[in-house]
């Protein structure tokens, strides 16, 4: 294989958030395109003109934009074999059936929709395959004439014949299918809009598609579109389909196994690199079949060879593992960055500086499985928010809690606790316990409570390491006003 000849598409349609299992497919294309030095080309499948909305487009290219899935042709890039949506490529089917129809292989199909869900639950009733029966294949120009002159607008069908239709699957092997069992097919919908797999066909030869690679679920429609191409002329890619993303139930991954769609990973605090690391391993593997895989190693060990055949369960466990690890090696001003947006939704109008952030992922970036996280953590800091919930309030309102919490607040106030000029939490821990006697839980649970208003959490070295000496003081006297 000519490497430079490499040419995949992912051709998402626009009716919706991006899915998991969608995203996957156009990294598994981004994979193959970059292992092999070749292009990718990104094509918006837009002839649902009734779902297409244009804020779902913008959705699928911000999300592909934040997996750092770049395209070589398609929208905002350009290309050489544009249009890349396809309601732009109207005229071009147009030509392409008009060739069909010179040739008798499509006929006008008047059926309504009523009649063919009618046909489609007897033949289901009787234990037969669904498919067009052929009711309009015979018909004279009379009965046309007839059929439209009671306002019925007809689609168009593809007559198919009868043999075996079969090919060499990438990934699955020898594929076969009877074309018996098929039925005619609707190429063009009688709103004069091509249907799928007819304009699919036609696009991926005019744009010179070498590979298809795309989810199982489109075996049956490989078979249509063979037919096509054998009609029109036209050269087929090669085709490769991929196991399906399962729930851990092992159906088809749906919103009712929680968090399906890309934008909701994003808002829920994964990382683009560890979701794109996981959906990579999901259902195949990369050389010596590490866990933690750099895009660099991706590209290179990427093989269609090295895909199952089988479903893939998608683990939110293993998942969530991942983006875990991915959070710890991250570089914390990189962090900060990232954590910025929340810090201002936890903190409003006071939110810290860059500094300030980069010291709390420091801290507490272990702790971290998603950015989310990070949230409980800011809002400990936030004095606005600030209150003793009831353990808080019951630890600290005895004498002897009292006396520690005086203690502290005299520490802080002199400036007792200072060591080269900053605080220092070991010599506030030594000056209390000289100043009360105490040590341990007896000494620290107060402190805790007062200062955080809960009496358990984050350890205090790191505490007294991000909190102001003006905070720790506001805290100590609302939390003495208990007592």
């Amino acid at each position: 294989m000519n490497k430079n000849n490499v040419r995949v598409r992912f051709a998402p349609s626009p009716t919706g958030s991006l899915h998991v299992g969608n995203a996957r497919t156009a990294l598994f294309n981004w994979l193959f395109a970059r292992h092999h030095h070749g292009v990718l080309v990104l094509r918006i499948e837009d002839t649902d003109q009734e779902r297409t909305l244009p804020q779902h487009t913008k959705s699928l290219l911000a999300d592909l934009n934040w997996l750092e899935i770049d395209w070589d042709e398609g929208p905002v890039v350009g290309g050489g074999y544009g249009p890349y949506n396809q309601i732009e490529r109207k005229e071009i089917y147009t030509k392409h059936l008009q060739g069909l129809i010179d040739k008798g292989l499509v006929y006008p199909c008047y059926c309504t929709e009523t009649e063919l869900e009618e046909e489609r639950a007897l033949l289901i009733a009787t234990h037969q395959t669904p498919r067009y029966l052929g009711k309009c294949r015979n018909l004279n120009a009379a009965q046309r004439q007839e059929l439209e002159n009671q306002g019925r607008k007809p689609a168009w069908r593809f007559r198919v014949g009868s043999g075996e239709i079969v090919f060499e699957d990438l990934i699955r092997g020898r594929i076969q299918f009877l074309a018996e069992s098929i039925g005619d097919f609707i190429i063009v919908r009688s709103n004069g809009i091509p249907a799928y797999n007819f304009a699919v066909v036609v696009d991926d030869a005019l744009m010179e598609i070498s590979h298809v690679i795309r989810g199982e679920d489109h075996l049956s429609n490989t078979a249509l579109q063979l037919l096509l191409y054998q009609e029109l002329g036209l050269k087929p890619p090669r085709f490769a389909h991929h196991s399906l993303v399962l729930g851990k139930d092992r159906a088809k991954l749906s919103k009712r196994h929680g968090a399906v769609a890309i934008g909701e990973f994003r808002r829920l605090g994964f990382l683009p690199k560890a979701l794109i690391n996981y959906l990579a391993l999901c259902g195949t593997f990369v050389a010596e079949r590490k866990e933690i895989c750099s895009r660099e190693e991706m590209i290179s060990s990427f093989s269609l060879a090295n895909m199952g055949k089988s479903g893939a369960v998608f683990d939110e466990d293993k998942l969530r593992w991942l983006n875990a690890q991915y959070i710890r090696d991250t570089a914390d001003a990189d962090l900060a960055s990232l954590l910025t947006p929340l810090a201002e939704e936890v903190f409003l109008e006071n939110t810290p500086d860059e500094k300030w952030l980069e010291a709390f992922c420091a801290c507490f970036k272990d702790n971290f499985v998603t950015l989310q996280d990070a949230g409980e953590y800011l809002r400990i800091f936030n004095d606005t928010a600030f209150k003793l919930d009831n353990a808080a309030r019951s630890a600290v309102g005895a004498a002897e809690a009292q006396q520690i919490l005086g203690a502290l607040r005299f520490i802080l106030e002199t400036g007792l606790a200072t060591a080269g000029g900053a605080l220092s939490y070991q010599v506030v821990v030594d000056s209390l316990k000289k100043a009360t006697g105490l040590k341990g839980r007896a000494l620290f649970l107060p402190v805790r409570a007062a200062l955080t208003g809960a009496v358990e959490g984050i350890e205090l070295d790191k505490l007294f390491a991000l909190m102001t000496t003006p905070s720790m003081l506001t805290r100590l006297k609302k939390a003495m006003s208990w007592g």
